[in-house]
């Protein structure tokens, strides 16, 4: 007899179907995993569900789900790459408005559907500051999505958003109310909508210019057929639009040993300089669901888009799925004997890591409660008085309860060896430890799929080396263990990282977007990324045909909006490279040796801070930088 459905299997095949009806899709498939939401390649990623169906976090959940499937059924990524402009304020703009008419439309019939979309808006609003935020710090993307959701939906703002919205209603109302009306009139016509969106974004005070520079197709009559860079430009865009996971990275056309004697050869870990021209600027963090290659600056100076030239060979993948069983057996038991090695080390300092933290655990329990855990101490009350009630206690909220680690591991070649042995090591004791104490650790690994740029480059060459490709390299991002994944299950994959031939480039700059934005669409209040690295981004293809400090740039505007607008904790270990030039609160070390310490102590220094805090003007509470 087959063993019957649990509630969480029912949920998610329920919440499957709905996608699959909302997407109009019958054949769509809709995975579960540590890696969503999101679209790629056709496919519909979403977070696991809590495991009660129950809990509030499911409307969010369902309404993640809905959000992607009316864009797989109300949107054309082609038209809209056409029809979207270049200045990244005026993009931002754009796609928050687009995906409000791909809600609107979707929904207007459904009212569960509204309801669910309304959960998954206020639970990202939240999660970015925009609900707390000042008036003059409103996101104008935000409002104008909200106004236009209300005109086509005919419901005022939820109440939930209202509060931020009617901040800024006058001023936006006064300055493109009549835009916004057109704008929902022409809700079920995608292509009048887009090309109307000039008009909107103009009476913002923002450039309307599409992806050429100029007026739309529809406008100007201009032959798509002439323009074969924009056209392949197009093609990425669509790639990014349907959520690809990829980011910026370099492609490297020198071998192992070379990239790490170029690396070596520059003490200031910067790239060398390039043969080609191109954008001068890197972009900053993608938010929410916009495609993570865009950047916006907040004195409202336009810059070039930071971008892939594809994403069709990224790959976000687990571990085990790198390596057969039997393969990943035998590398574990080498970063065993390791362990024999280094373990009494790196143990003695997780256990006074261990200590520290239950120091601070003051755990105590509240007694005479009508509900919680029953108090069989206070038993024999009832029994020597049967009129006496039952006695209940409750545990006191442990601090550290609501908390997630993420350790983020460059899988660069230049790490080969012990560095990347030792970081093994002490990523595996330091998960079982922060386990113990009761905080969820994540464990993440990046680098690219290939040496000298891969398919990617390949597909450059094969359309004509069109100038300022962006990345010419497949990405491959890691991961060795879940948050929601206990250690013993995932001890197997940290043996991967001593595989050999695995370690290839490292595009810093998207693996810490990517691993950033795991971590905010984590429940925990407490979000602390850990970077461990030994120098800058390093590409040499792609360099070569970008702008100088290409992914560098990049990789300074990533840290700047964490570190300055993200509720993530942001520290990070250089290993024989000062990353204290990019990130605020680092440490540098000299032997690798060192490191078991100087990421224990970090550890314990930021659990004995308060936890970072953002302003409500999006600033960062600053932190005292590290010495």
């Amino acid at each position: 007899m087959a063993a019957a459905e649990t509630p969480v299997e029912t949920f998610k095949r329920a919440l499957s179907h709905a996608a699959r009806a909302l997407a109009e899709q019958a054949e769509l498939e809709v995975r579960f995993g540590s890696d969503g939401p999101r679209l790629s390649n056709g496919v519909l990623s979403l977070p696991h569900p809590p495991r009660d169906p129950a809990a509030p976090e499911s409307a969010a959940l369902r309404g993640q789900a809905d959000r992607l499937a009316l864009r797989l059924a109300n949107h054309d990524p082609a038209l809209d790459a056409r029809l979207r402009p270049v200045d990244m304020n005026a993009a931002e703009v754009f796609d928050a408005v687009e995906q409000a008419r791909v809600e609107a439309v979707g929904a207007r019939e459904l009212k569960g559907v509204r309801r669910n979309l309304e959960s998954a808006l206020i639970t990202r609003l939240e999660k970015s500051g925009a609900l707390r935020a000042e008036a003059a710090q409103v996101p104008v993307a935000e409002a104008a999505a909200l106004l236009l959701r209300e005109r086509m939906t005919g419901e005022p703002a939820s109440d939930g958003a209202k509060a931020m919205l009617d901040r800024v209603r006058a001023d936006l109302e006064a300055k493109a109310g009549a835009e916004l009306d057109a704008l929902a009139a022409l809700g079920d016509d995608q292509a009048a909508f887009g090309a109307r969106m000039k008009d909107l974004l103009r009476a913002l005070d923002l450039d309307p210019g599409d992806a050429d520079g100029g007026d739309s197709p529809e406008e100007d009559g201009e032959d798509d057929a002439d323009k074969p860079d924009q056209d392949q430009a197009d093609q990425d865009e669509q790639e990014e639009q349907d959520g690809g996971e990829g980011g910026d990275s370099l492609d490297g056309t020198a071998d192992d040993q070379s990239a790490e004697d170029e690396r070596q050869a520059r003490p200031d870990g910067t790239p060398g300089e390039p043969d080609g021209e191109g954008q001068e600027d890197a972009p900053e963090l993608s938010e929410g669901d916009r495609p993570n290659h865009q950047q916006t600056q907040d004195d409202g100076r336009a810059v070039e888009v930071y971008r892939a030239f594809t994403t069709a060979y990224d790959e976000v993948i687990d571990a085990a799925e790198l390596c057969d069983p039997m393969e990943l057996d035998r590398l574990r038991a080498l970063l065993d004997a390791q362990l024999s090695t280094l373990g009494s080390v790196v143990s003695r300092l997780a256990n006074k890591l261990q200590r520290r933290l239950l120091a601070q655990q003051n755990r105590s329990w509240m007694f005479d409660l009508e509900e919680g855990m029953l108090d069989t101490a206070r038993l024999t009350r009832v029994i020597t008085d049967p009129t006496s009630p039952l006695s209940f206690k409750m545990e006191s909220e442990s601090p550290f309860r609501d908390t997630v680690v993420t350790l983020l591991i460059d899988n660069s070649g230049s790490m080969r060896g012990r560095p990347i042995m030792v970081a093994a090591v002490c990523a595996d004791i330091l998960a079982r430890t922060l386990e113990r104490c009761g905080v969820k650790v994540e464990i993440l690994g990046f680098t690219t799929r290939a040496w000298k740029g891969g398919q990617s480059r390949e597909a450059w060459i094969s359309a004509g080396k069109p100038a300022n490709p962006g990345r010419l390299n497949d990405l491959r991002h890691i991961i060795y263990k879940g948050a929601d994944a206990p250690w013993r299950r995932a001890k197997k994959n940290l043996g991967l990282m001593m595989r050999e031939g695995l370690l290839k480039e490292n595009i810093d700059g998207e693996a810490l977007e990517w691993a950033h934005d795991r971590l905010l669409a984590r429940p925990e209040a407490r979000q602390i990324l850990m970077v461990i690295s030994d120098g800058s981004p390093v590409d040499d293809s792609t360099q070569s045909a970008n702008a100088a400090l290409y992914l560098d740039k990049h990789l300074r505007q990533v840290i700047e909006k964490i570190e300055t607008r993200s509720p993530v904790e942001l520290l990070a270990i250089g290993i024989g490279h000062d990353v204290t030039r990019w990130y605020r609160r680092a440490l540098t070390i000299v032997d690798v040796e060192q490191l078991a310490g100087a990421m224990t102590e970090k550890l314990a220094e930021l659990f004995e801070a308060e936890p970072k805090s953002v302003s409500s003007k999006g600033g960062r509470v600053p932190h005292k930088r590290a010495a």
